[in-house]
């Protein structure tokens, strides 16, 4: 055999086989990163977007119940991605008590006329159909009219005579409204959509 002549063997051996624990280790490594990842986003869309809350009290029956849990959409009206409608379910700090959140239908909008006669809504002088108030739970109030003035909503509950609402404490304010009600997850029986 010459200097320039070579031996061709068998190919190399493959190399071992990296231990079962190793994959074991990087699978529980690249599965916490998708927990950490997963609870991360989860957070960012409960503090930015959705958060649950639990309904106190009977003034939006019988929409919504007492201790019924909702999520409300907190990014829709934060950040111009809708207007505020009249028909909307919102969530608001009371304006005679910030500490405290309220629960009420949009019924007037900035610029519009609002009068109750006997229990009788009118917005820029229409009676408005109110399918979501049963005859049950209107009453008799009669409130002069009141024009919404602007940055202003006029909001009331759907239980009308068990409702602290507008007709009570006048208009409210944009900057207190922070939330729209979109679903009510608990009791499971109630699940879906808000009308």
């Amino acid at each position: 055999m010459t200097e320039n002549e070579h031996l061709s063997g068998p190919p190399d051996a493959p190399e071992a086989a990296p231990p079962e624990r190793t994959n074991v280790i990087g699978a529980t490594i690249n599965w916490l990163r998708d927990l950490m990842l997963s609870v991360v986003i989860a957070v960012l869309v409960i503090l930015f977007v959705y958060q649950p809350v639990k309904v106190e009290g009977t003034s939006m029956m019988p929409a919504l119940e007492d201790q019924e849990r909702i999520f409300i959409n907190k990014f829709i009206y934060r950040f111009g991605l809708g207007d505020i409608q009249r028909g909307d379910t919102v969530v608001f700090w009371y304006p005679n008590d910030p500490s405290k959140s309220y629960i009420k239908r949009v019924i007037g909008l900035p610029g519009d006329e609002i009068e109750v006669m006997d229990g009788a809504v009118s917005v820029n002088g229409k009676t408005l159909a109110e399918d979501y108030v049963p005859p049950a739970y209107r009453d008799s109030l009669t409130v002069p009219r009141v024009a919404v003035p602007e940055g202003h909503y006029y909001v009331l509950g759907d239980h009308r005579s068990s409702s602290n609402d507008s007709r009570h404490w006048g208009p409210v304010h944009r900057r207190h409204i922070y939330g729209k009600a979109v679903f009510v997850y608990w009791p499971l029986d109630k699940i879906g959509l808000l009308r």
